[in-house]
Order: C-alpha cells, then sequence, then structure tokens
C-alpha cells in the first residue's frame, strides 16, 4: 500500500499528535521528494513570535521519514529505522506558512538494497530545506538515518 499524505497525516494525529497539532502536514510525497507545511501559529511559537524550533524540526524530520517508511514498504521486507544525529541551521524568522522539502528520495534505493543484500546496516544522511511563501529559506536540516534488516527468530 502506497503512502499518500492523507495516510501521514493521519498517521500524525494517532502517532505523533504533538506535531498533528503543531499544525504539521504533509502535502506531497513520491519517490524522489516529500512536501510538509507548517504555518507559524500561536500553539507553536517561541517567545520571540516566530515558530519555535523544534516544530520546525518536527516538519523537516517527517520529510525525510515518510520518504524512508515509504521506500521501507516497498521494498517489502522488515527493517527497522532510526535518526542517529541531526543537525540544522536557522537563516531567518519562521513567520507565515512554512514548506519543507527533501529531494533525497533517489539515494534511498541503493542504502536498502545494500542493507538486504548484506544484512548489515547502512547510514545515509538526508537533507530539508524550509522556506517561507516569499521563497526565502528560514531553516535546513540534516538527518543521518541508520537502516537495518530486522532478524526473524
Amino acid at each position: 500500500m502506497k503512502l499518500t499524505p492523507a495516510k501521514i497525516n493521519l498517521f500524525l494525529m494517532y502517532k505523533l499528535p504533538a506535531a498533528y497539532f503543531t499544525g504539521v502536514r504533509a502535502t506531497y510525497i513520491d519517490d524522489e521528494r516529500c512536501e510538509v507545511r507548517v504555518r507559524h501559529r500561536w500553539i507553536n511559537q517561541n517567545p520571540f513570535r516566530s515558530m519555535f524550533w523544534a516544530v520546525q524540526g518536527m516538519a523537516a524530520e517527517l520529510t525525510t521519514g515518510a520518504l524512508v517508511l515509504s521506500k521501507i514498504r516497498e521494498s517489502g521486507k522488515s527493517i527497522s529505522m532510526l535518526v542517529a544525529s541531526n543537525s540544522s541551521t536557522f537563516s531567518k524568522k519562521a513567520v507565515g506558512k512554512i514548506m519543507f522539502q527533501c529531494v533525497d528520495g533517489l539515494k534511498l534505493d541503493e542504502a536498502i538494497e545494500k542493507a538486504i543484500a548484506t544484512k548489515e546496516g547502512q547510514s545515509f544522511v538526508m537533507h530539508a530545506k524550509g522556506v517561507n511563501s516569499e521563497g526565502e529559506e528560514v531553516s535546513s536540516f540534516s538527518f543521518e538515518w541508520t537502516i537495518k534488516l530486522k532478524e526473524r527468530l
């Protein structure tokens, strides 16, 4: 079953309510890219009247994580996934509607194939960029994901 934005948003509501209630919503996903939007509101702002960094992080991580989850589902294998590390930079105040996008979906295919073939864990870095409605970058995130084929007992 292919992941769709509606299925991702339903998953958020039940499994990650903090992301859902702060307004994080998936808007697009395919083999190459995932887009997530979040609008600056009272519930997700910091004391400086911009979007709290953690809300931006949830949206950015969702763009990368949804792609990883989608590719794992397509493989038909039982594979675990985990964020090993992340880093971020913030270049502009995040107000209004912020769109996060990850376009690293194709790099996952090789990592998943290698994890299945070697039965060894693989790690790879995926990037997500957040831009405001004027097209200006407000933040940039890098997530190091690790995947590993689960052993059957």
